[in-house]
């Protein structure tokens, strides 16, 4: 049995289909409404979840909720999906964190306003430690940041490691950075951090300076990069755009899931970037994550025969 476990935001987000996006002050009409879990880490553990049903993988979400009915819904969409939520603890008389995601059919793009809520920093206990320690892999995402670097250190000890989510330029993450084997950040992280002008020297950089095992840059529609002292490149399945959102952190997940199965980082990368692929081709973040089968037939119908 292969353990997944995660430290780093779960959100509860409302998504709001529009055909476009609106102008300033005006109104319009939207296509629908719902609401969804969501978060960078709290999503990848559940497309891990999903895609490793039956395959002997288990994820488990490290952290807490508020007590309001956001917290309890989002407790309740982990339990939906096959997540863990033994280690997670409820704090009461607080706000969870929030978020409103605009998606317009017009642009195929998605803005994001959101709130973070009244929620206190999460401290790490005897029995979350002991979980950490006991899986494979602990995914962060620069949120709950003292957290993820007790996690990261923790896990590191017992031989497991750490695969980080950088989305984010958030405020002294490089604390955590040093403990990070699996560095995968967007390109507009990377080139941000390092201050390099392109992917294949921002890449290098992160990997000389932070020493992780392998740095792995997403590029959007252009597939990305991985470097881990040689530089290659994956690509994308090209499907229909519905919903982007959430395709990052389904690749995380993603990527997480695929790491249990053995596979070189080259090969977790294009499994992870057909699976985001397929997401973006459903609406929601969680629900649209495909199966392994539907991973599996997608890359082998599109060439790729070493799946």
């Amino acid at each position: 049995m292969k353990k997944i476990t995660g430290i780093g935001a779960n959100v509860f987000d409302t998504l709001i289909m529009l055909p476009e996006y609106p102008t300033e002050d005006t109104k319009l009409k939207a296509d629908e409404i719902k609401s969804v879990g969501g978060g960078p880490t709290a999503t990848g553990l559940v497309a891990a979840a999903k895609l490793g049903a039956g395959l002997g993988v288990k994820v488990d979400f490290i952290g807490s909720v508020a007590g309001d009915d956001r917290g309890q819904y989002l407790l309740r969409d982990f339990a939906k999906w096959g997540v863990g939520t033994e280690y997670v603890s409820v704090e009461p008389d607080c706000e969870s964190f929030c978020s409103f995601v605009l998606l317009s059919a017009k642009a195929k793009t998605r803005t994001c306003v959101f709130h973070r809520g009244n929620k206190p920093p999460l401290a790490l206990d005897m029995a979350q430690k002991a979980a950490v320690a006991a899986s494979d892999i602990l995914m962060v995402d620069g949120n709950e940041l003292e957290a993820a670097i007790d996690g990261a250190k923790t896990i590191r000890a017992a031989g497991g490691k750490v695969l980080y989510d950088a989305g984010g330029l958030y405020q002294g993450i490089e604390r955590l950075l040093p403990h990070v084997d699996i560095l995968i950040p967007s390109e507009e992280y990377s080139l941000g951090h390092t201050g390099c002008d392109n992917a294949a020297d921002a890449a290098k950089k992160l990997f000389d300076t932070y020493h992780p095992e392998v740095v792995v840059i997403t590029q959007g529609k252009r597939g990305g990069i991985v470097y881990d002292g040689e530089l290659t490149s994956y690509g994308i399945i090209d499907t229909p755009v519905v919903d982007s959102n959430g395709a990052g952190d389904v690749f995380h997940g993603a990527f997480a899931f695929a790491m249990t199965q053995g596979w070189d980082y080259r090969k977790c990368a294009m499994f992870a970037s057909a699976t985001s692929s397929l997401k973006c081709m459903r609406v929601g973040a969680r629900a649209a994550v495909p199966t392994y089968d539907e991973v599996i037939n997608i890359l082998k119908e599109n060439g790729y025969d070493e799946f």
